[in-house]
């Protein structure tokens, strides 16, 4: 039995738009899936997941001598430079937190449209009354993401948004709304990857390094805002966070170094209801591909 089921369901077939959506990375999907699946392939990733070796390939990646692996990952990954505000770089970290040029990731200003933080692949999960959630049929507690009793309650019933970011992503991300933000928090811990194939075999959202903001929002109750470190992202870069600052929707938070990684929104409880198609593709298994700054939901009360 599922731990929260959705609250209401429709089969696959209902769908019949899902049969032109084609699964991407399925040669990584195959390979993660094999190595997690199989005790001698968890023997091999161990090292791997630790936080020294991304600090290591970051040394690397934040020198000149990466600066040739730029063009074949920007062709091979179909990133185009024309909206960078830059075109030259000094390594490929540089190039991989490329900012945009303003305007390039429009977002609405109605107060009540919630928008992504981030370029992703987006999928919303109900949190229950008792605090669980189960993403990808693993099951979470808000009190082991959060190791903060207290605040785990104020999001039980409420809604999780999960940004999945690829490489090919943009990997800088934004505050959603105007509000006043609180110092962040810092939980250190490992480095799994955070392609789905993992999460089937290792709580990966209780065990990687995460860093996690509240935001008193305008129009959204509450948010928490998680950013989470993925193999090869031991680096997560916010901007200097204090408490009762002040900041604007559109207005950007930080950005990941290499790799993949994952950004959570949680909202509470009837604060934000996901858009419908989100919500619907979400229940079927399936990640919505979002921009930053595109509408994602809307402020009111579930039904």
């Amino acid at each position: 039995m599922r731990l929260c089921a959705y609250p209401y369901r429709k089969e696959r077939e209902n769908y019949p738009e899902l049969d032109l959506i084609r699964e991407e990375n399925d040669f990584q999907d195959r390979f993660l899936r094999m190595v997690y699946s199989h005790a001698a392939g968890r023997v091999i990733m161990r090292p791997l997941v630790q936080p020294v070796v991304s600090r290591v390939a970051g040394c690397f990646l934040d020198s000149r001598w990466s600066v040739p692996l730029i063009a074949p990952f920007a062709k091979k990954n179909h990133i185009s430079l024309n909206e960078c505000e830059k075109k030259q770089f000094v390594s490929f970290n540089d190039f991989f937190a490329r900012k945009l040029k303003s305007g390039a990731r429009p977002f609405s200003d109605v107060p009540g449209d919630f928008i992504s933080p981030c370029d992703a692949r987006l999928t919303v999960y109900p949190i229950c009354e008792n605090g669980k959630f189960e993403i990808k049929n693993t099951e979470y507690t808000l009190e082991q993401l959060l190791r903060d009793r207290k605040l785990a309650k104020r999001y039980q019933g409420g809604t999780l948004f999960l940004f999945r970011l690829s490489v090919d992503d943009y990997h800088r991300y934004l505050f959603v709304d105007d509000g006043v933000c609180t110092a962040e928090r810092r939980i250190d811990g490992l480095l799994h990857t955070v392609n789905p194939a993992a999460n089937d075999y290792r709580p990966i959202y209780k065990e990687n390094t995460r860093t996690y903001t509240l935001l008193r929002s305008a129009n959204f109750g509450t948010l928490l805002q998680m950013e989470v470190g993925a193999m090869m992202v031991g680096k997560i870069v916010n901007e200097n966070i204090n408490a009762k600052r002040r900041v604007l929707r559109g207005e950007e938070k930080g950005y990941f170094a290499f790799g993949g990684s994952t950004i959570l929104v949680l909202t509470q409880k009837g604060k934000v209801v996901p858009e419908k198609r989100i919500w619907n593709y979400s229940r079927l298994g399936i990640e919505t591909r979002v921009r930053q700054g595109e509408t994602v939901g809307s402020a009111g009360k579930t039904e």
